[in-house]
């Protein structure tokens, strides 16, 4: 009975081989090692540590048993060490190079894992892992037991029987003896003669010159087995195949070589072996073992299935032959010490231990995410691992004196709350500021941020949130609120929540808080420039954007209303002109319907394919094909104008808070690898500027009645970064100058006077400029610049020339990039390069982009938050209603000012600007003013 339909989609089914049930399953480990180092991506944990190929392998290993379900398994290895091959031809695998150190280095983890997942794992020294199977192999189909011979190896053909099948998982084949029939048109027995006739280049064995596949399968064939060959070389030129006739001389001159290479190619059978077949039994995995190393491996998904109790046994999917019973995994941090406060007793016993406290951990409970609207529901705190408490507030089912009151409560924390030398620590306490602010609470002494501490540890690492940060660092998956509050619509709010899941859900946020930050405060402390962008940069912008997010900033919603309807009708019309020129209707948003259109209907040239195969239709593909044809331009435009819409001209009346009649984003300092902000709900960052549609988005953000709009930005903040790392000295000059850098550039390149640089020249100029700043390529430059790749490249050595630092930072960047695995703003954040090292040339090519543009689009971000901090300290000292910072983008500042003080408050706030940074070249903040942001900038 087979386990599974090989010929269901997905698996080459050579020959209907047929695997029984339950055979017994060996697993080429040193096969899967090589192709998972190859082809897994260049994972690496926050140590630095390489994991791809442990991760690769144990995923194949989970794919393979989730495919076969069985008793009987062993996955080999080779030993260290030479083997018995080595004696008989000490340059066999010459060839190979030496195994890498990133590979080497996950070799003991990798059996760590396999041990703890229950499967035999066997290494014999003297033999390779070949050797092992195929002992294993005969001994089990000798015993009439079925095989299952997992690998890659075209060498484990010769295995192959009645009973012995072969399945290359990365290939969807499996072959039984009419398969290695169909694939090398010659049996099993045969397969030994084949490979010494042809060698092998990769082992490094050398078989006869002038055999290839073709004439090896001639000769075995057309007279029969090695020694036939030998026997009967005089038959080989009535053959008749190309080269028939000189072949017996070769193989005459080459026999010494020939029996040699037979002899390296032969599976050894007779391995002495500790377990025979049927002792190879797959055992209950080690859980505990499993939790641990997923944990520090850092692959969290897995890790994640173990603590929720899904992976204690390898659980079926829909691939699986059969369910397979959960074992449920505790969770790693012991609850037993949360409590839930309920007397004023309690809380002043608490109260008193929090005041006497170092650091305390707190935490908010609310009934939204909205930090505009949110209610607050309870608090949680916590001073030492393992001991927390939750304070209930406002839980909709508790009356008094179930619940304390939450004016009460808040009364009572609010000196302690508001007392800047009283430490505290929490994960994101933007949030909790800002709930806090509601109950007119201006929470200080916020020290630390478990969620900032893990950003500026390692950017890149994985996701910030707490839920994330447990189980990379404490390898503890947390109470989810899912589970406390349930999923979809009929998901609770958090005051809807019963006291007996809700207590130890609040208090596991304020535990696993310090625990994260006994953690990974030790960590960033440890390298000085870490923990001063931390203390200097990232801790003291927090409660600059919480200011900045409570103030919001008014909108015109009229004006808003009337650009939809202005867009709407500009859609109505491109569709009908879409229309017209497929000769039909279709949905214009529909990927697959452009396919249809585009390249069935119309023709139009496939520039790019999308994983699944199917003809592109995104951004870039549509851009290049907009160059000749009308179709594609019309359904740019079309996207840009529906994206407007949707995302700003219909969004944003919609998103005015009733209270203020401001609308207010959400700032994260935790997403971006470079460290810029982000923001969401609107996001701020992406109103296009460069386009009319989008300067008109900006003229409904708007200034109220006796107020003006100021805008201030740094003046090409990153070239002037570029200047200063580089230490260009004619880049420098120019900027020291004051002169315009792309018409400056446009005159060293071409060799002109300034003032004869062409508005062309300058636009050239300006593209290389930024283009380098990316790390673009000659290619990139000449597809932007519409010129041939050759003169690009020109026009890039010249650049160079002129401007030899550049070329040189570049390139030094690139060589520490490799050697540290990150490269370094001015200010000491570290940005990790994870595919530094890649093997895979498309990877490791874009993170060298990345490693020239990311200390330059680093330190930028590191300037204007010290300039947001400096200019807000600036600003809680002006009196009331004088001017307020309304928002960040990018490399610009906008505020509402007075209008009599206009003037004032542009010189004071250009000055801070331009004091954020020292840098070698002067740093430039330019203002501007307005009725509406568009105005302004």
């Amino acid at each position: 009975m087979a386990l599974f339909n090989l010929s269901s989609p997905g698996y080459k089914n050579i020959s209907m081989a047929t695997i029984p049930e339950n055979p017994l399953i060996l697993i080429d480990g040193s096969s899967y090692l090589y192709r998972a180092y190859h082809a897994a991506p260049n994972f690496t944990n926050s140590d630095g540590e390489p994991t791809g190929a442990v991760y690769g392998v144990v995923n194949m290993l989970r794919s393979l048993l989730r495919q076969f379900s069985t008793e009987h398994i062993a996955v080999i290895f080779d030993a260290k060490g030479k083997t018995f091959r080595d004696d008989i031809y000490p340059e066999y695998k010459a060839n190979r190079p030496p195994m890498p150190d990133d590979l080497r280095g996950q070799i003991e983890p990798l059996h760590a894992v396999i041990k703890a997942m229950g499967l035999p794992l066997i290494a014999i020294s003297g033999v390779e892992a070949d050797d092992v199977i195929g002992t294993l192999a005969t001994q089990a189909s000798k015993a009439g037991m079925p095989v299952l011979i997992s690998t890659g190896d075209k060498d484990m053909a010769q295995l192959v029987d009645e009973n012995v099948t072969l399945i290359n998982t990365m290939t969807d084949v499996v072959m039984g003896p009419a398969g290695v029939v169909e694939k090398f048109g010659i049996g099993p027995e045969l397969i030994i003669d084949y490979l010494a006739l042809m060698g092998d280049k990769v082992d490094n064995i050398p078989g006869v010159p002038g055999v290839g596949e073709k004439t090896a399968k001639a000769l075995l064939t057309g007279v029969g087995g090695l020694d036939a060959i030998y026997d009967n070389l005089d038959a080989i030129p009535a053959l008749g195949f190309r080269g028939s006739k000189t072949m017996p001389k070769k193989l005459a001159d080459n026999k010494e070589a020939a029996y040699m290479s037979y002899e390296l190619a032969t599976i050894k059978l007779d391995v002495e072996l500790d377990s025979a077949p049927h002792e190879l039994l797959k055992t209950e995995p080690d859980t505990d073992e499993l939790t641990s190393l997923f944990g520090k491996l850092q692959f969290r998904r897995w890790l994640s299935e173990m603590l929720d109790g899904s992976d204690g046994k390898i659980v079926a999917d829909e691939k699986a032959s059969e369910p397979v019973e959960k074992k449920v995994v505790a969770p790693t941090i012991d609850r037993s010490g949360y409590e839930t406060i309920l007397d004023e007793v309690s809380f002043k016993t608490w109260l008193d231990t929090l005041t006497a406290a170092d650091v305390v951990a707190f935490d908010t409970e609310t009934d939204s995410l909205d930090y505009m609207t949110a209610n607050l529901v309870g608090v949680s705190f916590a001073v030492e691992e393992g001991k927390a408490a939750y304070v209930p507030v406002a839980h909709d089912y508790l009356d008094a004196p179930e619940q304390l009151d939450r004016d009460w409560v808040l009364a009572q924390l609010k000196p302690l709350l508001e007392d800047p030398a009283q430490n505290k620590v929490g994960q994101n306490l933007k949030f909790d500021m800002s709930i806090l602010a509601r109950y007119d609470i201006n929470m200080q002494g916020i020290k630390y941020d478990t969620m900032l501490e893990s950003y500026v540890f390692n950017s890149v690492v994985g996701r910030h949130d707490m839920d994330s940060l447990a189980l990379r660092y404490l390898e503890h998956k947390n109470i989810s609120f899912e589970e406390v509050a349930g999923k979809g619509k009929k998901q609770l709010t958090f005051n809807q929540i019963d006291l007996d899941v809700a207590g130890p859900y609040a208090a596991e946020d304020a535990d696993i808080t310090l625990r994260l930050h006994n953690l990974l405060n030790e960590k960033v402390e440890s390298d000085e420039q870490l923990k001063s962008v931390f203390e200097d940069i990232e801790m003291p912008l927090v409660p600059v954007l919480s200011r900045i997010e409570r103030t919001g900033v008014l909108i015109d919603s009229m004006l808003l209303s009337a650009q939809s309807t202005e867009i709407a009708a500009r859609l109505d019309e491109l569709e009908t002109k879409a229309y017209e020129i497929a000769e039909q209707e279709f949905n214009l948003s529909s990927p697959k319907q452009l396919q249809a259109i585009l390249f069935e209907k119309m023709g139009l040239p496939i520039l790019k394919k999308t994983p699944s195969g199917a003809p592109s239709t995104n951004e870039e593909v549509l851009q290049e094909l907009a160059l000749d044809y009308p179709l594609p331009k019309i359904l740019l435009e079309y996207r840009g104008l529906a994206k407007l819409k949707s995302t700003y001209t219909d969004k944003l009346p919609k998103m005015v808070n009733p209270s203020t009649g401001r609308v207010h984003t959400s700032y994260h300092q935790a997403v971006t690898a470079t460290g810029r902000l982000s923001s969401s709900d609107p996001n701020l960052q992406n109103i296009p500027v460069r386009n009319a549609e989008g300067r008109r988005i900006r003229q409904a953000f708007i200034a109220p009645t006796g107020y003006k709009i100021l805008a201030v930005d740094y003046s090409q903040i990153e070239l002037r970064i570029m200047a200063h790392l580089s230490g260009d000295k004619a880049l420098l000059e120019a900027f020291k100058q004051g002169k315009d850098i792309h018409a400056a550039t446009a005159a060293e390149i071409l060799g002109l006077p300034i003032e004869s640089v062409t508005t062309e020249q300058r636009r050239r100029a300006k593209a290389i400029n930024f283009g380098l700043i990316y790390g673009m390529s000659a290619f990139g430059l000449a597809k932007q610049l519409d010129m041939g790749r050759n003169e690009a490249q020109d026009y890039m050595n010249v650049y160079f020339e002129r401007y030899p630092g550049v070329l040189e930072y570049m390139e030094s960047t690139r060589i520490h990039a490799s050697e540290q695995g990150y490269v370094e703003t001015l200010f000491g954040r570290r940005l990790y390069l994870p595919d530094i090292k890649s093997r895979n040339g498309i990877r490791r090519k874009a993170a060298e982009r990345a490693a020239i543009n990311a200390p330059m689009q680093g330190t930028a971000a590191d300037i204007i938050k010290r300039a947001m901090v400096l200019v807000d300290e600036w600003v809680e000292q002006q009196e009331t209603g004088r001017v307020r910072l309304l928002m960040q983008v990018h490399d610009e500042l906008v505020f509402e000012v007075q209008e009599s003080e206009l003037d004032a408050v542009s010189a004071d706030v250009r000055r801070l600007m331009e004091l954020a940074a020292e840098l070698d070249v002067p740093l430039i903040a330019d203002t501007g003013s307005g009725d509406n942001w568009d105005e302004a900038h």
